[in-house]
């Protein structure tokens, strides 16, 4: 027979971990005290009599679908229904039970497994595993808000991701054993879900983790990616601006920023403003979360992370790393590279444009995207493909680095442009200038379906010596061939606005 604390509805105990107080959320909206026949007193209303009256049917079902027999599967159903557990829910428990519905194991429990063998087939599943990290933060769900603690656990196999919606009191380090946690995908990667059906106990025996295993939150910033939850960084804070967006819950007052380390660089935004946080400070930031923002890795702190100020200054790298633009592209997004090329074009919606002055998109005939008929305002740009040997990328160069390219601002353009009676002129000049140039860049790249851009902030003749750099090129062309492949598309590269 199944136990009815098995089930989220019920009254339920959990196992303290190290005498800490463990939450347990009961559904009070279907209970009510009676006096049971021995004369205890019960929190648990019985199933409604229409469900009743129903259960021979839903019995006789079961039992034929799982071959066992119908007094068992109807004594099951009458205990889950006493408990106010949905009806189809505790159909698909007892199917559990029985080794059928997917994903569970015999027994009140789901199957245990390796971390490795969690897929998105499971519907749930029980795992020993290692807290490697927590993190705490409060989100939008259902129309309330709701504090989880996410993070990630390890096993010898493998580690994954949870999110746990309520504290069960663990803490990074943590050796537990966890049941019935449910599965889902989350970026493409199965997560597992804790719940009010979970239950979290201390191992029995040690966990052995893969020797790669970083226990803690503690990294760098060239090492955060994108759905990272409870990492603690320590950082210079090289800017810092306090500004106000129409948040979900109205104005809301934030601070935007960089952050700086001996690893590089990355923006940041801080959704509870601290005075901690100002330019120059460096700090030890405990417990953030990393979410893409327009193509890069971006730092946010919540009401729950925790900011002390470091006596030891951190040194923050003044210099971007250089990389190959294969490899950057291969990461999906990097804040601040320096790459190395040769400019082999310039492209459209390059030299004199015009921009809608909504938005400041880039408009084509007097016509934006977003805001339809415009009357532009005149700028200048350059959009320059760029090829180390290895790869191409769009080069984005402003205003102010265009100006210096072509020699002069918007009033020399427009009479260039004039004189000619043709806007190309000016982009045809700029390209007599660059293309067939080495030039050494440094800037922000983003990669998305059209392609990867560099958003320039530095640009400069390369200073490196051509004929090392072509012996550079000429290796990794060979190499491809020699393996059997082809040599890299240099035809890609993005288009921005």
């Amino acid at each position: 027979m199944l136990s009815a604390r098995e089930f989220r509805v019920n009254c339920v105990t959990a196992t303290p971990l190290r005498g800490r107080v463990v939450t347990i959320s009961v559904n009070w909206r279907f209970l009510r005290a009676r006096r049971s026949p021995a004369g205890r007193t019960s929190f648990c209303e019985g199933p409604p009599k229409s469900e009743l009256m129903e259960l021979d049917d839903h019995a006789e079902e079961l039992a034929s679908d799982l071959g066992v027999d119908k007094q068992e599967v109807s004594s099951d159903l009458e205990d889950l229904l006493q408990y106010s557990v949905p009806i189809d829910e505790a159909k698909q428990s007892i199917r559990r039970k029985h080794g059928s519905g997917g994903g569970g194991g015999g027994g009140g429990q789901p199957e245990s497994v390796d971390i490795a063998a969690v897929s998105t087939d499971h519907d749930n599943v029980t795992v020993t595993a290692t807290v490697l990290t927590v993190g705490t933060r409060s989100i939008q769900y259902q129309g309330e808000e709701a504090v989880i603690r996410e993070g990630e656990l390890a096993d010898e196999s493998d580690r994954i991701s949870y999110t746990a919606w309520q504290d069960f009191g663990f803490e990074t380090g943590d050796e537990l054993k966890i049941g019935n946690a449910g599965v889902r995908e989350w970026e493409g990667a199965p997560e597992l879900n804790l719940g009010e059906s979970t239950s979290v106990a201390m191992a029995d025996e040690s966990i052995t983790t893969d020797a790669n295993t970083t226990l803690g939150g503690d990294r760098h910033l060239s090492a955060l990616e994108p759905g990272d939850r409870g990492r603690n960084i320590e950082v210079q804070v090289l800017e810092a601006e306090s500004t106000v967006i129409d948040g979900r819950d109205g104005e809301t007052e934030i601070v935007e920023g960089v952050l700086g380390d001996e690893s590089g660089r990355l923006p940041f935004t801080d959704w509870d403003p601290r005075s901690d946080i100002e330019a120059d400070a460096s700090l030890r930031v405990e417990d953030v979360y990393i979410r893409e923002f327009r193509g890069v890795p971006s730092v946010n702190l919540t009401e729950f992370t925790q900011v002390s100020t470091l006596t030891d200054p951190v040194a923050a790298k003044s210099g971007a790393p250089r990389v190959s633009i294969a490899d950057a592209i291969e990461s999906g997004g990097r804040f601040d590279i320096e790459v190395v090329g040769t400019i082999l074009d310039i492209r459209d919606g390059s030299g004199l444009i015009e921009r809608c002055p909504e938005c400041g998109r880039a408009i084509q005939n007097g016509q934006c995207r977003e805001h339809g008929g415009v009357d532009g305002t005149d700028d200048l740009r350059v959009k320059a493909i760029l090829d180390d040997g290895t790869d191409t990328v769009t080069a984005i160069l402003d205003h102010d680095l265009t100006t210096e390219i072509y020699g002069g601002g918007l009033d020399a353009a427009r009479e260039a442009a004039r004189d000619a009676m043709d806007k190309e002129v000016v982009s045809q000049e700029i390209a007599q200038s660059l293309v067939g140039g080495s030039y050494r860049i440094r800037g922000k790249l983003s990669v998305d379906d059209y392609g990867a851009n560099l958003d320039v902030t530095e640009f400069q003749p390369a200073d490196d010596d051509p004929a090392d750099r072509a012996q550079t090129v000429l290796d990794q062309l060979e190499q491809p061939a020699a393996d059997g492949g082809v040599p890299p598309d240099t035809t890609r590269g993005g288009e921005s606005q």
